[in-house]
């Protein structure tokens, strides 16, 4: 298997070309916050390990494409907003194939949240191929706001090669978003 040290990066474009239109924002937001010299922000990206794939390639060049960045990846960090779609994305396909064949740790972030108590609670932003597996056993997951210090936190403690979490509900305490001054 190839070395795993990238983080797959996963949220739904929502089949938009103009990316302040879609949730690739929320990816545009790491990128920027890895190449801020001024904050302490580094990941290996797993879609920088792979040539490029546009909107246009047929469906079975992206989805060998997306097979090939998997196998290269320690976890995936999956955005979910409101706005993504419970079917039909390309981020339905990322899912199925981290948790099913890849066995990878999803680290499912959401943007808008100041802290995530209430796993359950979200369960309406969950797209089918979350929801059909977030019960099975060999699911590893861990619910997280979309701030930085939380994603840095949890990519680099799971992992493949990390620490593995116990089913696919897993949060932070209260205490751990306290620390974080992210809540009181």
């Amino acid at each position: 298997m190839a070395n795993r040290t990238g983080t797959y990066i996963a949220f739904d474009g929502l089949g938009e070309t103009d990316p302040t239109k879609s949730d690739f924002r929320y990816y545009a937001t790491i990128q920027a916050w890895c190449a801020n010299s001024n904050i302490e922000f580094n990941i290996t990206n797993s879609h920088e390990k792979t040539y490029a794939v546009r909107d246009s390639s047929l469906k079975a060049t992206l989805y060998a494409r997306i097979q090939e960045r998997l196998r290269a990846s320690k976890n995936m960090l999956v955005i979910l907003t409101e706005d993504t779609r419970y079917t039909g994305s390309v981020l339905s396909y990322e899912i199925e194939q981290a948790i099913d064949n890849y066995k990878i740790p999803l680290i499912i972030a959401y943007p808008g949240y100041s802290a995530i108590l209430n796993v359950d609670a979200l369960n309406d932003l969950w797209p089918k191929a979350l929801a059909d597996r977030i019960n099975k056993s060999g699911t590893e997951a861990i619910h997280i706001a979309f701030k930085k210090d939380c994603i840095l936190d949890a990519i680099t403690q799971f992992h493949v090669n990390g620490k593995h979490l116990s089913n696919g509900k897993n949060y932070y305490s209260k205490d751990a978003y306290i620390q974080w001054g992210l809540i009181k």
